[in-house]
C-alpha cells in the first residue's frame, strides 16, 4: 500500500472494502507481488516466534497447524458439495418460479377463481388478470429498494413482469434479469445486471456490468431536462435547455466503475467509490432475495 496517507492507490481501495459487502477490486499483478512479500515478512516473524518456544510447545503448535490443514481440506470439500447442492435445488425450484410468473401475469388461473365472476358483479366491474403491479408493490415494501424508486420510476416499473436470478461459472458470479412488457419508456425487453466475483466462497466483487438502456426520446428516467429563460437583452430568445442526471432505480443498470489508473486517487474519492459499490451490491443482494422468495412482498410480513 502507498505510504502517502493523503492518497489511496488501487490496493488501498481493495483493502478498505469489506468482503461481506463484496465491494473490492481485483488486485493487479504488482499489488499481488506486494501482498506476497508482505506475507513472507509475516511468515518470517512467525518463525522467530516459534524459535522462542520450547521443543515441547513447538511440537504441540506443529500438531495444531496440521489440524488446520485438515480443516482447510474439509472446508474445501464443504464448498464443493454446497455448490452442487445449491445447483440441484435450483433446478427443483425452477417450476415454482415458472408457476409464479404464470399466475402473476394472468397466463394461468388458480383453482377456485372464476374469471367471469367479475363480470357477473355488474357493468362497472372490470376483470383483473393475475396480480397487478406485483413486482413494483413487492419492491416498494423493502426499505432498501423503496429508497431507490422515484415517483417517476413507478410508471415504468408497472411494466416489469418477471425477475430472474442465475449463477454464472466463467467468470464466477451471478446474473439478474428484469423482463418488461412493451412500454413507452424504453425499447429493451430485458435489462440485465451481472456481478463478477473474484472468489465465490468468500465473494469479493471484481466488477458489475449493466445493460445500456435504449430510452425513447424524452423518456429517460435517469436524466431530467431543465429549461432556463435567457437573460434579458440576450440575442437568443429561445430557452436554454440543460440535461442533468437524477436519482432513479434505473441507475442500477449503470453501476460504478473503478477508474483504470495507476496514479491512485485521494481519500475522499476512494470513500465515495466504496460507498457506491457497497450500495450497488446491497441492491443486487436484495433483488436476489425477492427472486428466491416466491411471495415477495408477503414474505416480508
Amino acid at each position: 500500500m502507498s505510504s502517502n496517507k493523503d492518497n489511496f492507490d488501487m490496493a488501498d481501495l481493495g483493502a478498505s472494502l469489506p468482503a461481506a459487502a463484496a465491494a473490492a477490486a481485483a488486485l493487479s499483478a504488482e499489488d499481488r507481488a506486494g501482498l506476497v512479500n508482505a506475507l513472507k515478512s509475516l511468515a518470517g516473524q512467525h518463525s522467530d516466534i516459534l524459535e522462542t518456544l520450547s521443543p515441547t510447545v513447538r511440537k504441540r503448535v506443529d500438531v495444531l497447524r496440521e489440524m488446520q490443514s485438515q480443516h482447510d481440506e474439509l472446508e474445501k470439500k464443504f464448498f464443493e458439495e454446497r455448490a452442487a447442492l445449491e445447483a440441484k435445488y435450483q433446478k427443483l425450484y425452477e417450476p415454482l418460479y415458472t408457476k409464479r410468473y404464470e399466475i402473476v401475469n394472468g397466463v394461468t388461473e388458480v383453482e377456485g377463481v372464476n374469471p367471469e365472476s367479475a363480470v357477473d358483479q355488474g357493468d362497472d366491474a372490470t376483470e383483473e388478470k393475475g396480480v397487478p403491479d406485483f413486482w413494483l408493490t413487492a419492491m416498494k415494501t423493502n426499505e432498501v429498494l423503496s429508497e431507490e424508486i422515484s415517483e417517476r420510476d413507478e410508471g415504468a416499473l408497472k411494466y416489469l413482469k418477471d425477475i430472474k436470478w442465475s449463477r454464472i461459472d466463467e467468470p464466477k458470479g451471478f446474473k439478474l434479469e428484469f423482463f418488461f412488457n412493451a412500454n413507452p419508456y424504453f425499447k429493451n425487453s430485458v435489462l440485465t445486471k451481472t456481478y463478477h466475483m473474484i472468489d465465490d466462497d468468500e465473494p469479493i466483487l471484481e466488477k458489475a456490468i449493466g445493460t445500456e438502456i435504449d430510452w425513447y426520446p424524452g423518456k429517460s428516467l435517469t436524466q431530467k431536462i431543465l429549461k432556463k429563460k435567457p437573460r434579458k437583452g440576450s440575442k437568443n430568445a429561445k430557452p436554454i435547455t440543460k440535461t442533468e442526471d437524477c436519482e432513479s432505480f434505473f441507475n442500477f443498470f449503470n453501476p460504478p466503475e473503478i477508474p483504470d489508473t495507476d496514479d491512485g486517487f485521494d481519500e475522499e474519492t476512494a470513500e465515495e467509490l466504496q460507498g457506491q459499490m457497497e450500495q450497488d451490491y446491497d441492491i443486487g443482494y436484495v433483488v436476489v432475495f425477492f427472486y428466491l422468495c416466491l411471495m415477495n412482498s408477503l414474505c416480508l410480513l
